[in-house]
């Protein structure tokens, strides 16, 4: 990847980070930490990969993305408006009552999401009948989901995965976003989900690992999965819960908990001494 085009998707990424930290800080509620983490995923699929139409987002051949995690609503909702599907300023109504943006995306009210999701588990079913279809029907568009280490201990994450192996949903392309960390501490401690490569292989499914900060390898593996035929590709991206603000990184106290005005204000001057690295002006 060309440093002008990473330059560009570091900046949305933390562009992304700062909108998700301040819906969270106006609602009071939400989560932080897996928000932070799927940042910079989302800024790939949103600003480089996906063929989509922010003036028309029911438009037919669009690209699909679902986010299976669903309580990292934030950061999707930053995406979407930084995108354009609606103004910034939304962002400030999260979780508020008679506003847009709920506290898990909403299909039927937000312009821009695919899927509604929350209960966990669900969202990647839901992309393989968006794979599906687009099979039967003859379409070209491509659909993205993301799910989280925690979320794949669902039992129905599983039967998702061996319906697209077994169809050969080569059009379906999932991110697991592996940060190590669930509500209750480590994945590890909880209920181990390892390993999570081998056992979408075992499914039939293309894997592919990578450091899910390193545009270079998100690139890489997205470029890999549209070129990969008979097959879904699963994408294993190792993050780091809360990325970017320095008290929420590797904490699982910050995975659903909203920052007071003292924090807040810490997250800010660290997300935006990011974007002064990067000099955006």
């Amino acid at each position: 990847m060309n440093e002008a085009l990473k330059r560009e998707l570091s900046e949305k990424a933390c562009r992304i980070r700062i909108g998700a930290v301040e819906a969270i800080h106006s609602a009071n509620s939400g989560h932080p930490g897996g928000s932070l983490s799927i940042s910079d995923i989302l800024a790939y699929l949103y600003f480089h990969e996906m063929n989509i139409k922010p003036e028309d987002p029911k438009w037919e051949d669009r690209d699909r993305f679902v986010l299976s995690k669903g309580h990292c609503a934030p950061a999707l909702y930053t995406a979407l408006a930084l995108k354009g599907y609606f103004p910034y300023e939304e962002l400030l109504g999260l979780r508020k009552a008679g506003r847009m943006l709920q506290g898990h995306p909403d299909m039927k009210h937000t312009p821009g999401i695919d899927m509604s999701t929350g209960s966990l588990g669900q969202g990647i079913s839901a992309a393989c009948g968006m794979a599906l279809a687009g099979k039967i029907s003859g379409k070209s568009y491509r659909v993205y989901a993301a799910l989280g280490d925690g979320e794949i201990q669902e039992g129905q994450v599983w039967e998702a995965a061996m319906f697209a192996g077994h169809r050969k949903l080569d059009n379906l392309c999932i991110v697991v976003d592996s940060n190590g960390l669930q509500i209750d501490g480590k994945v590890s401690d909880v209920c181990s989900v390892e390993p999570i490569d081998e056992k979408f292989k075992a499914f039939g499914w293309n894997v592919i690992t990578i450091n899910g900060h390193d545009f270079d390898q998100i690139e890489n593996a997205y470029e890999t999965a549209k070129k990969t035929k008979g097959m879904p590709t699963a994408i294993i991206s190792k993050s780091t819960k809360g990325k970017g603000v320095s008290f929420m990184e590797n904490n699982p106290a910050w995975h659903g908990n909203p920052p007071n005005d003292e924090q807040f204000k810490i997250a800010m001057d660290d997300l935006h001494a990011i974007l002064n690295s990067l000099e955006v002006k």
